[in-house]
C-alpha cells in the first residue's frame, strides 16, 4: 500500500497544543484548587522546583514591599530572572534599594529592562509624556519592554496584594494574563498577605525597607507619578494622583473594553 501524502495527514495532537495558548482559565482554576490553604513558601517551592508552570520570571518594582517576595523566591531559586523596568523615571532611592536587595539576597538573575531609545525619541522626546498622557508613557517605558522580555516565558510571579487597592481585592493566586493572547500564567503569591503579615516577615528576616516608606510613600513607582499618601488612605492612592488610572498596564490592558493598547506588540 502506498504511503499517504504527509501533507494530507491530520495534525498531531501535540502540534495543536503547541500552536495554542500556554494556559487557560481551567489551568488557573486547577492550580488555585491544588494550592488552596497551602503555605506561600511551600507553594513557591512546588511551582518552581517541580516546574509546574514552565519557565518562570519574577517582575519586581523594588518598591515598598518588594523585599518579601524577592526573599521568598531567592530561598528557592536565587538565579530566577528578576525583571526590573528601568523606565528612566525612578527615584534615586529605588535604584539604590534595587542594588542593595540584589546583593543582600543573592539575586543573580537581575535584568534591567530599558525602553527602546528610538521609540522614546519618536514618542517622548521631551521626557514629559507622563504629564499629559500617563498611559502612553507607561506603554513606552513599561508595557512594551516587559512584553519583549517575556516572549519566551510561560509564567510570571508578581508582588500584588489584595489590601493594596480595591482593584486587587479579589485577585486569585493563579490567573491567566488577560493582556496576553499567548495564555501566559500570572502568579500572585502574596495576594492574601496583609500589611501586618508583610511587616512581621520583614522584621523576622531583617529585611531593609525602602527609604521612601518612612517619608509617606507606601506604594512607589516612577517619581513624577508617585505622591505621598495620608494615613488611612488607600496605599496606592498616591499613584497617578489626579488621573483616572490605577495600574501601569503590565497587569491590566491600557485600552478600552479590555483591548490591548495601540502599538502593543510583544515582538517589538
Amino acid at each position: 500500500m502506498a504511503e499517504a501524502d504527509p501533507a494530507h495527514q491530520p495534525l498531531r495532537w501535540i502540534d495543536r497544543i503547541d500552536a495554542g495558548p500556554r494556559f487557560d482559565d481551567n489551568d488557573a482554576i486547577r492550580l488555585n484548587r491544588m494550592f488552596r490553604g497551602r503555605d506561600t513558601q511551600e507553594m513557591l517551592e512546588a511551582v518552581i522546583e517541580d516546574k509546574l508552570v514552565g519557565d518562570l520570571a519574577i517582575v519586581s518594582s523594588f518598591g515598598a514591599e518588594s523585599a518579601v517576595l524577592l526573599r521568598l523566591v531567592a530561598q528557592v531559586c536565587p538565579s530566577m530572572p528578576v525583571l526590573f523596568l528601568e523606565t528612566g523615571k525612578h527615584f534615586a532611592e529605588t535604584l539604590a534599594y534595587r542594588d542593595l536587595l540584589a546583593e543582600r539576597l543573592g539575586l543573580t538573575g537581575l535584568r534591567n529592562l530599558a525602553p527602546d531609545p528610538q521609540l522614546l525619541e519618536a514618542k517622548d522626546e521631551t521626557g514629559l509624556r507622563w504629564s499629559y498622557d500617563p498611559d502612553g508613557c507607561c506603554e513606552i517605558r513599561k508595557v512594551l519592554p516587559l512584553a519583549n522580555a517575556l516572549a519566551g516565558c510561560d509564567a510570571t510571579i508578581t508582588g500584588r496584594k489584595a489590601f493594596q487597592s480595591s482593584t486587587r481585592a479579589n485577585l486569585p493566586r493563579f490567573e491567566v494574563d488577560g493582556s496576553d493572547a499567548q495564555g501566559r500564567l500570572k502568579i500572585n503569591p502574596l495576594i492574601d498577605w496583609d500589611a501586618s503579615h508583610i511587616a512581621a516577615y520583614m522584621i523576622k528576616h531583617d529585611l531593609p525597607r525602602h527609604p521612601l516608606v518612612e517619608q509617606g510613600y507606601p506604594s512607589i513607582g516612577c517619581s513624577p507619578c508617585t505622591h505621598k499618601v495620608a494615613p488611612g488612605e488607600d496605599p496606592r492612592s498616591g499613584r497617578w494622583k489626579g488621573w483616572d488610572k490605577t495600574e501601569c498596564g503590565i497587569h491590566t490592558p491600557l485600552g478600552d473594553d479590555g483591548e490591548l493598547p495601540p502599538g502593543y506588540d510583544p515582538a517589538f
